[in-house]
């Protein structure tokens, strides 16, 4: 959804998270089984799709992070 202010936001979202699994050389699959090991239990399918998207939530976010060893985000 884009706000007034012409900012694709799940463009941005999506982008932002597949910039951090590139710089962490992850991909879906090895992110899907990383989440699996902190006990969030998402498919494949459901992962690729909810990041293409953009369209997922903060804790989802957040969880991908903890998962490939984020610990800072730069936003632009």
């Amino acid at each position: 959804m884009q706000e007034t202010t012409g900012k694709n936001w799940n463009r941005i979202a999506s982008s932002t998270l597949k910039a951090e699994l590139a710089r962490a050389d992850i991909g879906y699959e090895e992110l899907t089984k990383r989440l699996a090991e902190i006990g969030v239990y998402e498919t494949y399918k459901a992962v690729a799709a909810k990041i293409n998207r953009g369209s997922f939530t903060f804790q989802f976010f957040l969880q991908c992070m903890e998962a490939i060893g984020v610990n800072d985000i730069r936003l632009n």
